[in-house]
């Protein structure tokens, strides 16, 4: 499609600010808006060893069951990996799912089974989880309903791109200033100066408004410029992303890191009335030196940030509406390999699920005495994306219309885990 001048001259009069209208949509959905229901999907990027975190095998030959040893938890009979001793006494606000099984032992296809719910195919594009969240969950008019923290994993799919996410193009870092794309202005853009911009663009609008009348992609495009300009100019939108808002209490809770800050700044966007957020938390493709990794840095700072969201949502009575999910895209191998690490491995892993109805307090699914299968049948991330859309409202058989000429069921294949509700 050609660029129109009435296109050209818009962005580049608003500049950076305009990819807001990439991201976001008006809110048209008809009724009283359900303004409890929020989600909260934590990423673990590179995959984690399920074996060394929640399906330890202590009996196993010690170059299966690694270096770590098991501690209990607050739930009688359930062990878990000793560096994770917060998430061990908080054991009864959130279930495990062991025993869940793929074949794609591959980041980028396992990423996106796992962020979809559906198998990965050339005819179909999937969307990931917050863009059906937008989609069903609309919010108010200067928020986003779908946040990325940092960087989107996957794409809108079949919905489109006003369903995809705003990313912060960036992760929170202790004692730095966090600017977020579109939104937080800097020194050189003031509000003035952003609102003086803004009627430039309105002046060009005009005198370009019969040229382009029939354009769909401008009006659309008008439509999201238009929120967007209501999120940069509000101080509610702004003062969601502002981390130096948070007492030294609540900063130290959630870690100085990169972890703590970003699963804070989840919890501010939760609390401001945004929809969905999505946080990646990389770092877990261990192939080397697994153990020193993992018993260092990754699972400390997990432990320390996670367990700080929990208590928070719960010390303010959200945990009922804010469903979580905090998954890999698989996990590893059985047998430590000779760089004392753990290779891709997508025949058993295992995901954890709190908040909104999840019956909490139990581990749920087995795997065998090396962790290398299920014991049984197992799960599917099928059935991981039922439950996270069910515990979230929203029915994981719903059809959308898409482009390739049918109704697309949200989930095809799987269906919600019965005990993690019963």
């Amino acid at each position: 499609m050609p660029v129109s001048r009435r296109r050209f001259l818009k962005v580049g009069a608003i500049g950076s600010s305009l990819t807001l209208g990439d991201y976001l949509r008006i809110a048209n959905a008809e009724g009283q808006l359900d303004n409890d229901r929020s989600a909260v999907l934590v990423f673990l990027g590179g995959g984690p060893a399920h074996q060394d975190t929640f399906d330890m095998k202590p009996n196993a030959p010690s170059e299966y069951r690694g270096q770590f040893e098991p501690i209990r938890t607050s739930v009688p009979g359930v062990e878990i990996c000793e560096h994770l001793p917060k998430l061990a006494t908080r054991a009864n606000q959130y279930a495990v799912i062991r025993g869940i099984s793929h074949s794609l032992a591959d980041h980028g296809l396992g990423t996106r089974y796992l962020m979809t719910g559906n198998l990965p195919t050339p005819v179909v594009d999937y969307p990931m989880f917050g863009s059906v969240v937008s989609k069903e969950f609309p919010t108010a008019a200067d928020l986003p309903s779908f946040v990325s923290i940092e960087r989107p994993v996957e794409g809108p799919g079949y919905l489109g791109a006003e369903y995809a996410p705003l990313s912060t193009g960036e992760k929170p870092r202790f004692g730095q200033p966090f600017r977020v794309r579109g939104i937080t202005l800097d020194g050189t853009m003031t509000l003035d100066r952003y609102r003086r911009r803004r009627q430039l663009v309105d002046d060009i609008d005009k005198a370009f408004s019969q040229y382009e009348s029939m354009d769909d992609s401008v009006r659309s495009l008008d439509k999201f410029s238009q929120q967007a300009y209501q999120i940069i100019s509000s101080p509610k939108a702004r003062s969601a992303f502002d981390l130096s808002l948070e007492a030294d209490r609540e900063v130290e809770r959630f870690g100085r890191h990169e972890f703590g800050q970003s699963l804070l700044l989840t919890t501010r966007l939760i609390e401001s009335g945004v929809r969905f957020v999505t946080v990646l938390l990389e770092g877990w493709d261990t192939h080397q030196d697994n153990f020193n990794q993992l018993g260092r840095q990754l699972l400390p700072n997990l432990d320390q940030s996670l367990s700080a969201m929990l208590d928070r949502f719960g010390e303010q009575g959200r945990l009922d509406s804010t469903a979580i999910l905090v998954t890999g895209e698989f996990g590893r191998t059985p047998k430590v390999n000779n760089n004392a690490g753990r290779d891709h491995w997508a025949r058993a892993m295992s995901s954890l699920m709190a908040g909104g109805k999840i019956r909490t307090g139990q581990y749920i699914g087995e795997t065998d005495a090396k962790a290398a299968g299920p014991v049984g049948s197992g799960f599917t991330p099928d059935d991981l994306a039922a439950s996270f859309f069910q515990n979230i409202g929203i029915d994981p058989k719903t059809e959308y219309n898409a482009n390739v000429g049918r109704p697309i069921t949200l989930i095809r294949d799987g269906s919600p885990i019965p005990e993690l509700f019963s």
